[in-house]
């Protein structure tokens, strides 16, 4: 019997790829029709199907290859003010104060819960236990942070001083949902892989209801960002300028166009960067984060890297890093350190340098503005 074909692969690392990374890439090279892989700097291993790659398809979709919390993604706002405003430790720690009242990592129940728009509420999604689930937790979790690697970070521009607001989160509980519903109707095909036809009603909802979760992530974070907005003006009278807003997400699929051929372009944890496109890169806590704008560097499916990437699994990062590793390497940054324990995993030695990712993938963007983080809040 012949060897499964497999899919011409790019790469833009920062460093080696580790023979577990390998080995799941190569599982999707072999899937069916797989037509083209690129690897960004920032891959790292994660179930399915790894972080940082991204997957073109003619036909078949892998709910896989884009992960549960679709729509996950960056949003970027300037301030009216400069980052000094939060030199002062009583005012810093006023806002982070607010911004737990005003963002919680989840909430339980629909007291404070912040109205989603029309079209996040309304629009239907493809299964009567999905409805249910937007109903109650979806809407519940509507403009909360999340977990994890999710943040709101106040930083500064390297250039004028300026305060910029950046947020991470994705769909909260809906996205997982909609992934696990269409991965039980999806086919196996080998690896511990399963695909939908996107020329069937089954794949076609499933891409409805994708569509459906980026914009719940999407109007998620302009909330949040609306209600970091009133805490700043209560603390420092500032202002957000919503004319400077920078919007990106970072998990999902859609159709996209390459010379003469239309592909299916699966993203998890890599962002768009089509020609011109604007894109936020986050770095960790504790070191700086980038705006870039797209080359639409076709070999690499007009894609970039999402962030600088976890160099530690969480696992490994609990055990290295010490409570006083992550005081140390947060020198300069306001945060919760009430939190200090809970937040070992996401400690920047837990993340790889940043600057080597952006060097690593020079032909896919290029970079607009350089920031460096003033305060950090995390939902634990």
């Amino acid at each position: 019997m012949s060897e499964p074909s497999r899919a011409p692969i790019r790469t833009w690392l920062a460093e080696p790829m580790n023979p577990d990374v390998s080995e799941a890439i190569e599982r999707l090279r072999r899937a069916p029709d797989v037509q083209q892989i690129a690897v960004m700097p920032d891959v790292h291993l994660a179930a399915d199907a790894c972080i940082g790659v991204v997957v073109a398809t003619s036909r078949l979709i892998y709910p896989q290859a884009v992960g549960g919390d679709i729509g996950c993604g960056m949003l970027a706002v300037a301030f009216d003010v400069e980052a000094s405003a939060l030199k002062d430790p009583g005012r810093a720690g006023r806002v982070l104060v607010g911004l737990g009242r005003a963002v919680p990592a989840r909430r339980r129940n629909r007291s404070g819960a912040i109205v989603a728009p029309a079209d996040v509420t309304n629009a239907p999604l493809s299964d009567p236990s999905l409805e249910t689930l937007r109903r109650n937790e979806g809407l519940i979790e509507f403009a909360t942070l999340g977990s994890g690697n999710h943040f709101i970070e106040l930083q500064s521009d390297d250039d004028d001083g300026r305060l910029w607001l950046m947020v991470h989160s994705g769909s909260r509980v809906i996205g997982p949902a909609i992934r696990d519903h269409h991965l039980s109707h999806a086919s196996a095909v080998g690896g511990g892989l399963r695909a939908l036809d996107a020329a069937t009603e089954q794949g076609a909802r499933y891409l409805r209801d994708v569509a459906w979760a980026r914009r719940f992530a999407d109007a998620s974070r302009k909330a949040m960002a609306a209600e970091v907005g009133s805490v700043f003006e209560e603390t420092l009278g500032a202002q957000l300028c919503w004319d400077t807003v920078l919007t990106t997400d970072h998990n999902h699929v859609s159709l996209e166009r390459f010379a003469e051929r239309e592909l299916w372009v699966h993203r998890k944890g890599a962002m768009p960067a089509g020609p011109g496109q604007p894109g936020v890169l986050p770095g960790s806590m504790g070191s700086s984060s980038f705006h870039v704008e797209g080359r639409g560097h076709e070999p690499a499916l007009c894609s970039s890297a999402h962030g600088a990437g976890r160099a530690l699994s969480r696992t490994a990062a609990r055990a290295k890093v010490t409570e006083r590793d992550l005081h140390r390497q947060m020198t300069g940054v306001w945060f919760d350190y009430r939190l200090s324990a809970k937040l070992r995993d996401e400690a920047p030695a837990a993340y790889k340098n940043v600057r080597a990712v952006l060097r690593a993938q020079g032909d896919l963007v290029k970079v607009r503005r350089v920031l460096r983080p003033v305060l950090n809040y995390k939902g634990v």
